[in-house]
C-alpha cells in the first residue's frame, strides 16, 4: 500500500497550491494521505535561515517573477490568492494546532482549506481568534472546543513533534510530501512526480 504524507503550514501560498493539487491527484488516482501540520518558522530558524535573509534582501527581478508565477499558478488551479498581504508573514501556530482538533472530527481537509481560503483568498489574519472562529463556523467545528484544546500542552507538543520530524527527515520548507516513507518532494509543482511515485507503488 502506497503511503503519502503531506507536511504543511497554511501560512504559505505555495502550500495552498500544493494542498489543492494533491487532493486533485488523490481524487484522480486514489491513495490515502496522512496530514502532517507543522510550523514552518521553526524549520526556517533551524535549517533554512536563507528564507529570512531573502525577505530582508529581496532580489527585485526574482521577486517580480515570483509574483507572476504565483498568479499564474493560482489562475491555473482556479484559486484566489491575494498579494501583497495585509499581514505577512503571519503567526499560524493557533491555526495549525487547530488542524489536530479538526482531524479528531474528520474535518482536517475542509478546515485546512478554509484556513487557506480565509487567509490567502480573503486576506484575513489567521492569528486572530475571531478569524479562526469564522473558520470553525464554516466547517462545522466547535470553536470553544478548538480554543480549549489548542491551549493544551499535548496539542502544542504534537505541532512541535511534526516540525522536528520534518527536519529530522531532511525537510526544509512547506509543502513537503513523502511517498512511501523516504521519497521526498518539495514544492507545489511536484505533482507529476508524486503521481509517478504513487503509480510505481
Amino acid at each position: 500500500m502506497t503511503t503519502v504524507e503531506f507536511f504543511y503550514d497554511c501560512s504559505s501560498p505555495w502550500t495552498f497550491l500544493g494542498f489543492d493539487s494533491l487532493l486533485r491527484l488523490q481524487d484522480e488516482i486514489g491513495f490515502d494521505i496522512t496530514w502532517k501540520p507543522f510550523l514552518v518558522g521553526g524549520v526556517f530558524n533551524t535549517v533554512n535561515p536563507s528564507v529570512q535573509h531573502n525577505r530582508d534582501h529581496p532580489v527585485v527581478p526574482k521577486m517580480t517573477y515570483m509574483l507572476k508565477d504565483l498568479a499564474d499558478w493560482a489562475r491555473h488551479q482556479g484559486l484566489e490568492i491575494k498579494w501583497p498581504m495585509t499581514v505577512f508573514p503571519v503567526n499560524s501556530v493557533k491555526a495549525m494546532r487547530g488542524c489536530f482538533v479538526a482531524e479528531e472530527h474528520g474535518l482536517i481537509v475542509p478546515y485546512s482549506r478554509a484556513v487557506f481560503e480565509i487567509y490567502w483568498g480573503e486576506d484575513q489574519d489567521i492569528s486572530k481568534e475571531d478569524v479562526l472562529r469564522t473558520v470553525c463556523g464554516r466547517v462545522g467545528l466547535d470553536a470553544d472546543e478548538l480554543f480549549e484544546k489548542i491551549a493544551d500542552p499535548a496539542y502544542k507538543d504534537r505541532l512541535k513533534a511534526n516540525t522536528k520530524e520534518l527536519i529530522d527527515r531532511g525537510g526544509f520548507g512547506t509543502p513537503t510530501t513523502f511517498v512511501n516513507g523516504g521519497d521526498m518532494y518539495f514544492g507545489n509543482d511536484r505533482t507529476v512526480l508524486i503521481r509517478d511515485a504513487v503509480e510505481r507503488g
